[in-house]
């Protein structure tokens, strides 16, 4: 058998120092000098999301799914408020009363319901596409 015997020492590697990289950093390190400044002393703002959404990249589609996300929920909620207002209305017009009473619920109950429920809906997916437009645009 032979014996091994280490013919140099050597240390163990280093790790590397931890840096945490910010686009102010990365645009820093590509442009090789300083960031430009903005008039207001700031470093310029992330540049608008409408790029990213066209160029088809990751962030892009993180953006749209989130609108889609938010879209949905919407619905999702004015569907479940309409289910349990009105679901309930066969069950209540199964019961014995008089023809007047039938018509009120159905005129007067429902559609102020259904109404109120579809204002909302339209006013919160306006504002959803408000808020995702002020994102892409950079405002």
């Amino acid at each position: 058998m032979t014996e091994r015997t280490p013919t140099s020492e050597q240390p163990a590697p280093r790790r590397p120092r931890r840096e945490t990289v910010t686009r102010a950093s990365a645009l820093r390190d590509s442009a090789g000098g300083p960031l430009p400044r903005h008039p207001s002393g700031r470093p310029p703002a992330h540049p608008p999301a409408r790029s990213e959404i066209s160029e088809q990249t990751t962030l892009g589609h993180t953006y749209v799914r989130s609108l889609m996300r938010s879209q949905l929920k919407a619905a999702l909620t004015a569907l479940g408020a309409l289910v349990l207002l009105v679901g309930p209305l066969p069950l209540l017009l199964a019961l014995p009363a008089p023809e007047a009473v039938v018509w009120a619920a159905l005129g007067v109950g429902v559609y102020p319901v259904i109404w109120a429920v579809a204002r909302w809906y339209v006013r919160r997916a306006e504002r959803n596409e408000r808020d995702f437009t002020g994102l892409v645009e950079g405002r």
